[in-house]
C-alpha cells in the first residue's frame, strides 16, 4: 500500500495547464521526446503513409517538396512532422510564427535566407497579418517577392528572386484561413486525437528517453487519461513519475498513475476540475442548458477564452456537451459522468 499522507500543494493553475494541449512552461524540455523519422513518429498511420509518398517522389525528381498545411487540434504533433519533412528531405528547418510576421520585410528577411529546397515553417499561420499574407502568395507560386521601398512619388518596387522552397503552416483553426492563401498548399494534412493504445506507445517511449521505470498498465493509465493529445500525455508521465520517485519505488504502475492524477483531479476519462465545474454549472444553475459562453465564464469564474479553447473542444469531442444557436447544453453523458439524474435540457 502506497502512502499519500503527505500533501503534494498543487495550484489551481497547476491544475489548469495539465490538460491544455497548448505549450506552458513545463514543456520546455519537450523537444528531446520528439521523434526524428517517420519511422519513429507514432500514429497518424493515413498521415504518415500520404506523406512518406510525397517525400519520397520529390526526392526522385530533385525537387522540393509541395507546400504542406497541417491542422488539427493544438498538441497532436505538428511542429514535430514540419522537423521531420526537413530530415527526411535532407534540409535544414526555419521555424518562426504567424503573429511574429509583424511586417513585409520581417517575411523577406525570412525567405531570402533560406538555402535551396529548405524549409520554412509558420506556426499558427492563421494569425499572420493579411498584408504579409498577400506577399507570401507570390513567394509561394512564382519563388519571387515584390517589396516596396521609399514612399510616396519616390517609392519603388523591387523584385527579388528566391531559392526554391517548401512552405510548411500549422493551423489550429483552419477555417480561420482565407481561400487564397489555402488554395496554394498542394498538400493538405488533418491531424486527428490519438486513441489511447497509441498515447500508450507514446507514453511508454517517452519514458524511455527519460530513463523512467513504466509498467504496461501504468503507461495505458496515463494514456487513457491523456485527451487523446501526446503533449498531455509526456505531461502527465513527468508528474505522475513524481509521485511514483516521492511516494513509490520509482516505478510507474496502474495503482501510482491513478492515485496521482486523481491527486491532480485528472478523471478516469480525462477529466479535470475546472471540466466538471463547468458541466456542474451548466446543469445545477441553468437546468442542463441552453446557456451562453459568457453567462458560464461569468458563473464558474474563468476567462471565456479559456473555456472555448481548453475545455469545449475536448468536452464536445467526447459527447459531454453540445452547441446549439441558443448556447451550450450538457448532454445524457455528462450527466451520467457526474452521476446526476438526467431531467434533459431546457432546449430540448
Amino acid at each position: 500500500m502506497i502512502d499519500f499522507s503527505d500533501d503534494i500543494n498543487i495550484g489551481e493553475e497547476n491544475e489548469k495547464e495539465i490538460v491544455s494541449a497548448s505549450v506552458i512552461k513545463s514543456d520546455e524540455g519537450e523537444a528531446s521526446l520528439r521523434p526524428l523519422t517517420l519511422d519513429e513518429y507514432i500514429g497518424q498511420d493515413k498521415v504518415k503513409e500520404n506523406l512518406s509518398v510525397f517525400i519520397k517522389s520529390a526526392k526522385m525528381r530533385g525537387e522540393p517538396l509541395d507546400h504542406v498545411l497541417l491542422h488539427g487540434p493544438p498538441g497532436l504533433g505538428k511542429t514535430t512532422l514540419a522537423s521531420i519533412i526537413a530530415s527526411e528531405m535532407g534540409v535544414t528547418i526555419r521555424k518562426t510564427s504567424g503573429p511574429a510576421i509583424e511586417k513585409p520585410k520581417d517575411l523577406a528577411a525570412l525567405l531570402t535566407n533560406l538555402n535551396e529546397n529548405d524549409v520554412l515553417f509558420i506556426d499558427e499561420i492563421h494569425r499572420m497579418n493579411r498584408y504579409v499574407e498577400e506577399i507570401l502568395y507570390p513567394a509561394m507560386e512564382d519563388k519571387h517577392i515584390d517589396i516596396i521601398i521609399g514612399q510616396g512619388p519616390t517609392a519603388t518596387s523591387i523584385c527579388l528572386e528566391l531559392k526554391n522552397f517548401t512552405l510548411v503552416g500549422a493551423t489550429t483553426r483552419s477555417g480561420q484561413l482565407s481561400s487564397p492563401l489555402r488554395d496554394r498548399f498542394g498538400i493538405d494534412l488533418k491531424l486527428e486525437l490519438y486513441t489511447p493504445e497509441e498515447l500508450k506507445q507514446i507514453v511508454e517511449r517517452s519514458a524511455s528517453i527519460l530513463g523512467v521505470p513504466i509498467d504496461s498498465d501504468g503507461a495505458y493509465e496515463i494514456a487513457s487519461r491523456s485527451r487523446g493529445t501526446p503533449r498531455i500525455a509526456n505531461r502527465m508521465l513527468k508528474r505522475v513519475r513524481d509521485f511514483a520517485q516521492v511516494y513509490g519505488n520509482g516505478v510507474i504502475t496502474r495503482e501510482i498513475a491513478d492515485i496521482a492524477l486523481t491527486r491532480l483531479e485528472i478523471d478516469a476519462c480525462g477529466l479535470d476540475a475546472m471540466d466538471r465545474r463547468l458541466l456542474t454549472s451548466i446543469i445545477e444553475n441553468y437546468g442542463g442548458g441552453p446557456v451562453g459562453l459568457e453567462t458560464i465564464a461569468s458563473t464558474i469564474n474563468e476567462e471565456s477564452i479559456t473555456i472555448e479553447d481548453v475545455c469545449e473542444p475536448f468536452l464536445m469531442q467526447q459527447g459531454y456537451l453540445t452547441r446549439t444557436p441558443r448556447g451550450r447544453c450538457a448532454t445524457k453523458k455528462a450527466y451520467d459522468h457526474l452521476k446526476i439524474p438526467y431531467i434533459g435540457a431546457m432546449g430540448t
